[in-house]
């Protein structure tokens, strides 16, 4: 049987702070399942490797038969999060709500577990839809002000002397009070949603509830090395990316993340962890055979030993065995552009119509890695190479930002 402390150690791998430590250990002596919160609002679902941290936590706790409540936050994306926000939210349609919570299903059971005694899928509608204002207001009275102004991004928009919405300070009320709807045990988040998940705390203290435990995870820089990974920033791996995607997009790691990547990314004994970051640090071509097994190791995570094999050898085949012709034009290129921008420059003679077709029929790849979104914003580095059309490639020198 597994101790409390020693699910605990598994988590702290990749765990940053725990609030209410001594009752998460005191609910995991119970032996009873824990309700895991994991809540979601239904904006862009964009799910990457930086996500899946705390999806496989809570697989971990999955395994050992707690239970990961799936809390799809449509209500509260009509109000809008202002978390890491500098100006008002925009609010989505019924509709686009409704495809991107679908999204999320479809992307969380890519490592969440499904089966009905160890998911349970929620919605917050189910509670606010019924909510009479009275008892709308009766949750606001029991927040203050000052409260809900001591948070940063409030405090900074004032300093900035920008908006603040009413709802936007509604907003974590309204997140807290979900927390006690659900009877929630245990939340695991990033730190931007430390805030909000507070608040629950404190709600189901005055609403006479053991309060939740709040653990935050470790998040990491993206693979230039820069802010955390985001879409926006080209700096991601898609959770839902097709496994040579995946493996392709991970050789383009710095090399000095490596050992950080594989402690949060991995299972790997953290004596292989530390061995691979020793590699990384000879540079040349031990640690590209360090990044190779980094890559390998977190495409098995997600898609099994056989399709991790598999990618390597493709990737060994297509790429770093020089599958590429010599004798490559260089391209002088920004360090982040979009797939269509890479395009435009390879190929002047093409009109942007023309770009965008090649790119849509699957004629544009990146390191072997095929580029299917002309919008999508990549960051790439000296010696990458770019495949634009059959027979066009071109070794990339990057520039400036």
């Amino acid at each position: 049987m597994t101790t409390p402390d020693q699910v605990l150690d598994r988590l702290s791998r990749t765990t940053e702070q725990i609030f209410g430590r001594e009752d998460l250990l005191e609910r995991l002596s119970r032996g009873r399942p824990l309700r895991i919160k994991f809540g979601v609002d239904c904006t862009a679902p964009d799910l990457h490797l930086g996500h899946a941290v705390n999806l496989w936590m809570m697989r971990y706790l999955q395994d050992l038969g707690h239970v990961v409540v799936f809390l799809l936050g449509d209500t509260t994306t009509r109000v809008g999060d202002p978390t890491g926000r500098s100006s008002t939210r925009p609010v989505l349609t019924t509709d686009q709500i409704e495809r991107n919570a679908q999204a999320f299903l479809d992307q969380v059971s890519l490592v969440l577990r499904h089966e009905p005694d160890v998911l349970e899928i929620r919605r917050n509608s189910e509670w606010y839809d019924s909510m009479s204002i009275s008892d709308l207001i009766g949750e606001l009275s029991l927040v203050t002000h000052s409260q809900l102004m001591a948070r940063d991004m409030f405090q900074k928009r004032v300093e900035e002397r920008r908006e603040i919405a009413m709802h936007e300070l509604v907003y974590p009320v309204l997140q807290g009070f979900d927390s006690v709807a659900l009877q929630s045990d245990l939340t695991i988040v990033g730190s931007d949603q430390l805030f909000n998940e507070n608040m629950g705390r404190e709600l189901q203290v005055k609403h006479g509830q053991r309060p939740q435990t709040v653990i935050t995870s470790t998040i990491t820089p993206g693979l230039d090395g820069g802010p955390k990974q985001s879409k926006s920033l080209g700096n991601y791996v898609g959770l839902a990316q097709v496994a040579d995607d995946k493996f392709g997009r991970l050789m383009t790691l710095n090399d000095d993340l490596i050992g950080v990547w594989a402690k949060v990314y991995t299972e790997l004994p953290l004596a292989v962890v530390s061995e691979l970051a020793q590699r990384s640090g000879l540079g040349g071509v031990d640690a590209r055979n360090a990044k190779l097994d980094l890559a390998e190791a977190i495409v098995a995570r997600h898609h099994g030993v056989s399709e991790a094999e598999r990618a390597r050898r493709t990737f060994l085949e297509v790429f770093s065995e020089r599958a590429f012709p010599d004798g490559m034009p260089q391209l002088d290129v920004l360090h982040h552009a979009t797939v269509l921008q890479l395009v435009e420059a390879a190929r002047p003679e093409l009109t942007r119509s023309g770009a965008r077709r090649l790119i849509a029929e699957g004629g544009v790849r990146i390191n072997g890695v095929k580029r299917l979104d002309g919008e999508e914003l990549v960051s790439v580095g000296a010696e990458d190479v770019l495949q634009a059309g059959r027979r066009r490639w071109f070794r990339l020198a990057v520039h400036g930002g």
